[in-house]
């Protein structure tokens, strides 16, 4: 009598479901950090009285700090295993959260989002590195969407803090507002413990019996557990044939990183040239939209297209976070279903034509500076609103999903922090430049400048980007030209043997 064919594992689903969450944590604290400081910077410029220079810094350092956190995650992913990376992201929150907090001056409240910025760029690295890792690859979008979900509803929480503190004295508000991040912190890194380790960073290091512990339990069928193990062996350099419970791995030889450095950036491949580039554009093109201008300055914006009452401010950038929440989580489900390069493409193009209704709208209120025009106003907040849903619905999301899922095991920590510094530099300069950029230009002619952006970066997409939708981590060398590179590699070698053959005929 036949055996039965193994059904599909759904509480194994269900179990990788769980441990996304678990790692997406971080997002929350890197999105609360985001949302807060938009409506706390209305206060802290009041209470320190600083200008606007000084406050764009506050704003956008963040970013280049950063920098340090996401290549230093690199290595500590490797060293330590993802897991334990998401708590030494969650020390530098907590820390940097109350040194916020307590700030009594600028120079502090600057040391505060130097270390707050480390954890952002741990955390920014970690969780989705960590998601598609242990994610199968039927659910891998969906999972690893999650980072961008969290982060949505760390937004959304920070407008709600603005809003639930704002009529508590000024020299108060502001410091509750940003040292009650800390809180989360302490929740994410105690939640570490019930999450496994990445099956991939286990095998890397030889642990081949707690990976399959790992595939088992993530794994949609045995069948598919032990191919993956079998593709990451291969990927890892460990031999088909290794089959103990701890095995030697090949050893990184000395100069072994520099090699890795060599080959993603000195000397990469055609194939990981591409996928360098389009990781790369994928990263720079989300900032360079200047979602960080709509986000962190909403209340600025606003207050351009006419809306000037504090409570309305908060109120209006609330409905902000509210839908960009809802709409990445509809991103979520779709990712999977409808795939990366439809949801890419639709939500670039719906970022133009708003950016164009936010760049008029604000143009035609600031040209009429003495008399109110509601349906100007109307068309600033109905533009913010269709940005921040067009953004959600593909640019935010896919961004982490697709740039943790097509990197060769080897480089892909690295690859990914290289793709976090540029976009947290991207992010950086737009948010240090936005008022002095309006200045220039007039807010409204930044907005039509990004509009701009963005049409190029549907251009890069439409012929950049294949969809990856189903494919395995270890597949993707394929969308991005290894066989052909490596076709184009054989052709030459048997026109270079056929040369020789006919040489070695005419001499004979």
């Amino acid at each position: 009598m036949a055996s039965a064919v193994e059904p599909k594992k759904k509480n194994n689903v269900m179990y990788a479901f769980i441990c996304s969450i678990l790692a997406s944590m971080a997002s929350i604290i890197l999105g609360y950090d985001i949302g807060v400081m938009s409506g706390a910077a209305l206060y802290i410029k009041k209470d320190l009285k600083i200008t606007d220079v000084q406050l764009e810094i506050l704003m956008g350092i963040l970013n280049f700090y950063s920098l340090i956190g996401s290549f230093a995650a690199g290595r500590t992913s490797d060293w330590i295993g993802r897991r334990f990376t998401v708590v030494v992201a969650a020390a530098f929150f907590f820390s940097g959260a109350l040194l916020m907090g307590l700030a009594g001056d600028y120079a502090t409240l600057m040391l505060g989002r130097f270390v707050a910025g480390v954890g952002v760029g741990y955390g920014l690295m970690i969780a989705p590195v960590y998601t598609a890792e242990v994610s199968p690859a039927s659910a891998r979008g969906f999972l690893t969407s999650f980072s961008e979900v969290f982060i949505n509803v760390g937004i959304l929480l920070g407008y709600v803090s603005n809003y639930a503190f704002a009529r508590l004295p000024l020299h108060l508000g502001w410091r509750v507002m940003l040292g009650i991040g800390a809180a989360p912190s302490v929740v994410l890194a105690l939640m570490v413990f019930g999450m496994p380790e990445s099956p991939r960073w286990l095998v890397m290091k030889g642990r081949l019996a707690d990976a399959r512990v790992v595939l088992d339990r993530i794994a949609e069928t045995p069948e598919e557990a032990a191919e993956r193990l079998a593709n990451i062996k291969a990927a890892a350099g460990i031999p088909e044939d290794a089959d103990g419970d701890v095995v030697p791995v090949p050893k990184r030889r000395s100069g072994e990183e520099k090699r890795v450095w060599k080959d993603l950036i000195v000397s990469p491949t055609p194939t990981v040239r591409r996928i360098l580039l389009a990781t790369l554009g994928l990263q720079f093109f989300q900032q360079a939209s200047g979602v960080d201008s709509v986000v962190l300055y909403s209340p600025r914006v606003f207050q351009s297209a006419g809306i000037t009452d504090d409570d309305q401010l908060l109120a209006t950038t609330c409905a902000v976070g509210v839908t960009k929440t809802v709409i990445v989580l509809l991103a979520a489900i779709l990712l999977d279903r409808v795939g990366r390069r439809p949801l890419m493409l639709a939500s670039s193009g719906g970022m133009v034509v708003s950016l164009l209704g936010l760049g008029t709208g604000l143009t035609v209120v600031g040209r009429n500076p003495d008399a109110r025009v509601p349906w100007a106003v109307a068309l600033c907040v109905t533009s913010t609103l269709a940005f921040v849903s067009f953004f959600s619905i593909g640019l935010g999301p896919m961004t982490a999903v697709y740039t943790s899922e097509i990197f060769p095991l080897r480089v892909r920590a690295l690859g990914y922090a290289v793709g976090v510094a540029c976009n947290r530099v991207t992010s950086g300069t737009v948010s240090m430049t936005f008022l002095s950029l309006s200045s220039a230009i007039t807010i409204g002619g930044s907005f039509f400048l990004y509009a701009g952006i963005v049409t190029l970066s549907w251009v890069f997409f439409f012929t950049c980007l294949p969809e990856t939708r189903g494919r395995t981590l270890e597949e993707m060398g394929e969308l991005f030209g290894a066989k052909a590179a490596a076709g184009a590699d054989e052709a030459e070698d048997d026109a270079r043997r056929e040369t020789d053959s006919s040489s070695s005929r005419l001499l004979g």
